[in-house]
């Protein structure tokens, strides 16, 4: 059995990096939320205004490097890290004189209304706030070692130590997580798709969506070969997503490859958020938790219950290949005890490479099309 991730391997990452980008500028920008004044928000930028604004708000792709090297794999987590770092440094810059209105705003959920509501009463002090994309990562100043889960929850912590008081509204099941989500959607989904996938009217109409502009990693047709090449030889082929089933159906279907795959074994963010809708204690269950791959290996049919409980490593590991380009895709084939095949088409390329030789990946790939001289 072959199990896939699909960006960085079958579509390229761009486009979901691109709306991550986008989100957290909404948040920052949008007169329905923060509304900061040294920017504008638009339901249609243009793509130089959108490599601009990406190149702002990912430091010219080191945050998104720095997230991806500690294992982050969902855009929704980094949406919810990137924006939630820009809020804590608003509030550190409000606390002199509004320390009464921090206290109270972290003692609450942080929801869109929340957020918005900081205008009311940040006063003029608001509009001096520069958000600072580039000093992100120092925020987590000494806690190199932190797993995934940690660094989702690490910002009550740090607020915690800012502020003088207990903070509980970070994390991955928090309001502000929620309200990150939903931001995304709307632009990765576009108008008419969120509302009838998320049942949610969208804040601001106008968005078109990027869902059916992907960009493949290769050809098509090259790609469509491997796949077929792979299920001629009895190999099984199936998906681990951290998409939901929607956003993978949809462009794979598009270049023509979605069927090829053995359905009973495609796993997406889809059935990971129902997991951890019935067992919200076991929460975080995305990458690099093994939750995905798990569900992918015993089928659509498996329950929840069955794949967190399933025997890690898997008796059989040696004849499943996962297939990634990431770090968090590498750390759960290993928890799962599969070997794993990194490609080189992710964020940082070729540069990759002496990461997951230090890994000790089983097989480098430049792009997923080679996989089939591992068969050979």
């Amino acid at each position: 059995m072959v199990l896939f991730d699909v960006d960085g391997v079958f579509l390229s990452e761009e486009r979901c990096f691109d709306a991550s980008a986008l989100s957290v500028w909404e948040m920052l920008y949008a007169p329905h939320f923060l509304d900061l004044p040294q920017a504008e928000h638009r339901v249609q930028p243009s793509e130089e205004a959108i490599r601009s604004i990406r190149d702002q708000v990912f430091d010219h792709n080191r945050v998104l490097d720095w997230m991806k090297t500690r294992g982050l794999n969902s855009n929704w987590d980094m949406v919810y890290l990137a924006f939630a770092g820009q809020l804590l440094l608003l509030l550190k810059h409000l606390y002199p004189t509004h320390q009464a209105e921090v206290r109270a705003f972290l003692g609450q959920p942080i929801t869109a209304e929340a957020i918005s509501r900081i205008k009311s009463w940040a006063g003029e002090e608001r509009k001096q706030f520069v958000p600072d994309f580039a000093k992100f990562p120092t925020l987590f100043a000494g806690k190199d070692q932190l797993d995934k889960m940690a660094l989702l929850t690490y910002f009550n912590e740090l607020a915690s130590n800012w502020f003088g008081v207990e903070v509980n509204q970070f994390s991955r099941n928090s309001a502000l997580w929620e309200c990150g989500y939903s931001v995304y959607q709307e632009w990765y989904l576009g108008d008419e798709l969120y509302k009838r996938i998320e049942k949610n009217e969208v804040r601001m109409p106008g968005k078109t969506g990027f869902l059916q502009n992907e960009i493949p990693i290769a050809a098509p047709e090259q790609m469509g070969r491997m796949l077929k090449s792979l299920k001629a030889k009895g190999v099984t082929v199936g998906i681990g997503t951290g998409r939901t089933f929607v956003e993978t159906e949809v462009p794979l279907k598009e270049l023509g490859l979605f069927e090829l795959f053995d359905q009973p074994h495609v796993a997406t963010a889809t059935d990971v958020i129902a997991a951890e809708e019935t067992y919200p204690g076991r929460a975080p269950l995305g990458k690099p938790e093994p939750y995905t791959y798990i569900k992918a290996y015993l089928g659509k049919d498996s329950t929840a219950e069955e794949c967190l409980n399933f025997a890690l490593p898997l008796a059989d590991g040696a004849e499943i290949l996962i297939v990634g380009d990431s770090v968090a895709d590498y750390l759960a084939a290993k928890k799962m005890g599969c070997a794993f095949a990194a490609t080189l088409t992710g964020l940082t390329g070729q540069a990759a490479r002496e990461k997951f030789v230090q890994l000790k990946a089983d097989y480098i790939l430049n792009d997923v099309t080679e996989l089939t001289k591992i068969f050979d």
